[in-house]
């Protein structure tokens, strides 16, 4: 079941093996905490700060986000977000700004996976 849930959300950039071992492998539990995440807001807190070039929110939105997306498994999103976050840290505002198309298709892809997996259609 587990190797079989991993191939079908992989596409989506969602780890569920991981996941598994982060939830002693509880499948019910995780896909609940997973599917919360169609409410965060983290990803559009981020986006509403670089427009208006608030850097202390955009890293603290960022760093946000890279922790509910690395407890949840979503290892692109994580990826993105964590490099996103330290170069805010680090003051390289045009860097992270230049990551936000790569953060916004790992944050699409990873809506897609959770939607399809909430109407069943994964």
């Amino acid at each position: 079941m587990a190797e079989d849930m991993n191939t079908k959300l992989a596409p989506y950039g969602i780890d569920y093996l991981d996941a598994m071992d982060r939830m002693d492998n509880d499948g019910d539990l995780y896909k609940m905490l997973a599917l919360k995440y169609l409410d965060n807001s983290k990803y559009t807190d981020l986006v509403a700060a670089l427009e208006v070039e608030d850097f202390d929110e955009a890293y603290k939105a960022a760093h946000s986000l890279k922790g509910v997306a690395g407890n949840l498994s979503f290892s692109k999103l994580f990826d993105v977000a964590a490099s996103m976050s330290e170069a805010l840290f680090q003051g390289e505002y045009q860097a992270a700004e230049k990551m936000l198309p790569d953060l916004s298709d790992a944050n699409d892809k990873v809506i897609e996976g959770l939607n399809a997996w909430k109407d069943g259609s994964l």
